[in-house]
């Protein structure tokens, strides 16, 4: 089957459908390109989607690492490695196929031009030599019909006997001119005749069969060349399947790794407090001062009036086991991590002094290269100068004793930790024993004592097991305003958990006078502490709650 053969008379329709075979390639080279962006804009959304949600590691101090939580940084890192491949596919599509086609359609735009051009030219050629063997033919027919008229003007003549000799030779002799004339026109005729029938034989069969044969070949190897861009379009995309299975491969081993176990023990050690869950509270009879009699006396009442003393110093200390159950301080962050509680306290402890142990390993491994170093420069001295290495060496001398003096520093803090955890369960049960001794009395500083003049010689202090709950678990919350003051008289406020005060200062009341010459006060910057209830005008809101009572 062949153009040149079967399609010979159809130049037109060859042109356009040429034409319409690098449409077609240039607007499946625009699919691609699209395809190109699609490809792309999808990486790098995904790129975006991944750094997104990456964690941020701003600060050393990393999020427990729970199971889920590096799952999914498995499978973001999984999907960032997803995204590479999907820039992989746009880039192969891209210089495979797209550039590709672009090249080509540009060659085949300009071998068809030439083809067209040569067909052209060939059909020019033919219809001039059509011209040709037309005039020679019309020039014969002219000639013929004036020979025709001459010899009928010369028998017209020769057959009238009234025509003169000379009319009748003059008569032969245009007849003989126009014969003359009709034989060459004839002759040139023929062979205009000739040469057109052979021109249009070799244009039917010789020129335009390979012109167009030319233009048939060119037509399949677009059609070749587009196969083998549909097939490298599939494989720019089957390249990477193997790639695109390991990373989900990835995603479920990822989601497999997943231990609800391991998340909740992790959950423990991140917030593990150490600390014992708080005993019973004790009864506090207030019926006593209704069974008293009149022989009970003075010392009766003294009794009554120590008990009721007791009573608010026990209230005050339960309050303070209540910050147990409290979030932790938002205070500053101390060196020794005091302000943790002790399991966490003992964790930080134990990771510092992990950390300084590596330290000084580095620091001890360099000390003993440049001792080898400057051996080395005192065998050899050209080598180099031992004495250059004294300031690196006494530097790294001063970092290993620094670095020993922490290791020793936190080793003490973290042995006063392990010592309180050890004991710190005796500590509470003898506590809460103290609270069922009616008789006893607790000093500002802490300490016991029976004289109950000394509980109202200064603010409410706390003994050092309570302070201990204080620093260790103080609630973030403030405690609600139950009314406000407005002071009286200056106070300074030198001694511990006082609030200074200037006259006039308007405070806000947290917690009531219990009978021993003190108000709790805030500041409105959230600064708290005790004042004298005598320096202050209080104003109690009507809805407000008072002292909590504990049953």
């Amino acid at each position: 089957m062949s153009w040149g053969t079967e399609l010979w008379d159809q130049f037109d329709s060859l042109d356009k459908h040429t034409q319409w075979g690098i449409d077609f390639l240039e607007r499946y080279a625009k699919f691609v390109k699209e395809r190109i962006e699609i490809e792309q804009n999808y990486a790098k959304q995904l790129r975006n989607l991944v750094k997104k949600y990456c964690p941020k590691r701003s600060s050393k101090d990393e999020e427990p690492r729970f199971t889920s939580c590096v799952a999914f940084f498995n499978i973001l890192n999984e999907l960032n490695d997803y995204a590479g491949q999907r820039e992989v596919v746009a880039e192969e599509m891209a210089h495979r196929v797209y550039g590709e086609l672009m090249r080509y359609a540009h060659d085949l735009k300009t071998e068809r031009k030439m083809h067209l051009q040569e067909g052209r030219k060939a059909q020019q050629y033919l219809d001039m030599c059509w011209k040709q063997m037309d005039n020679s033919k019309k020039k014969f027919e002219r000639e013929c019909r004036e020979a025709e008229k001459a010899q009928q003007s010369y028998e017209r003549l020769d057959n009238d006997t009234n025509a003169t000799k000379a009319d009748v030779e003059k008569a032969k002799q245009q007849l003989n001119l126009r014969t003359h004339m009709a034989d060459e026109n004839k002759n040139e005729y023929a062979a205009q005749l000739q040469n057109f029938n052979g021109e249009q034989h070799k244009h039917f069969y010789v020129v335009i069969p390979q012109i167009y044969k030319q233009l048939q070949e060119m037509d399949e190897r677009r059609t070749i060349k587009l196969s083998e861009c549909y097939r490298g379009f599939a494989d720019s995309e089957r390249k990477v399947i193997p790639i695109i299975s390991k990373c989900l491969e990835g995603m479920i081993l990822a989601a497999k790794s997943v231990d609800e176990r391991r998340d909740s023990q992790m959950v423990v050690d991140s917030f593990k407090s150490g600390f014992e869950p708080p005993g019973d509270f004790p009864f506090e009879d207030y019926s006593q001062h209704i069974y008293r009699t009149i022989s009970d006396g003075t010392i009766s009442a003294s009794k009554q009036e120590s008990g009721k003393m007791d009573a608010k110093t026990t209230v005050g200390k339960a309050k303070g086991k209540l910050w147990l159950f409290g979030k932790k301080p938002k205070g500053p962050a101390l060196e020794d991590f005091s302000h943790l509680p002790p399991e966490q306290r003992r964790k930080k402890l134990q990771q510092r002094i992990d950390e300084l142990n590596r330290e000084l390993q580095k620091e001890s491994d360099q000390k003993d290269a440049l001792n080898k170093m400057k051996d080395v420069y005192e065998k050899n001295p050209q080598m180099g100068d031992p004495g250059s290495l004294q300031p690196k060496l006494a530097e790294t001398m001063n970092n290993i004793d620094r670095l020993r003096m922490e290791i020793h520093k936190n080793e003490a803090w973290l042995s006063e930790v392990e010592g309180k955890t050890g004991g710190r369960g005796d500590r509470r049960h003898s506590s809460d024993i103290n609270h069922l001794v009616t008789q006893g009395r607790e000093s500002p500083e802490g300490s016991y004592t029976d004289d109950a003049n000394q509980e109202v010689r200064g603010p409410p202090q706390q003994h050092g097991h309570h302070s201990e709950f204080d620093d260790e678990f103080e609630d973030d919350d403030p405690l609600p305003a139950i009314g406000h003051c407005k002071a009286i008289y200056p106070f300074d406020g030198h001694n511990e958990g006082t609030l200074a005060m200037k006259e006039g200062e308007v405070l806000y009341i947290i917690e009531e006078d219990k009978g021993d010459g003190w108000t709790r006060a805030r500041r409105q910057n959230g600064e708290e502490g005790y004042v004298p209830t005598s320096y202050i005008d209080v104003t109690l809101e009507k809805n407000s709650k008072g002292a909590v009572t504990y049953i």
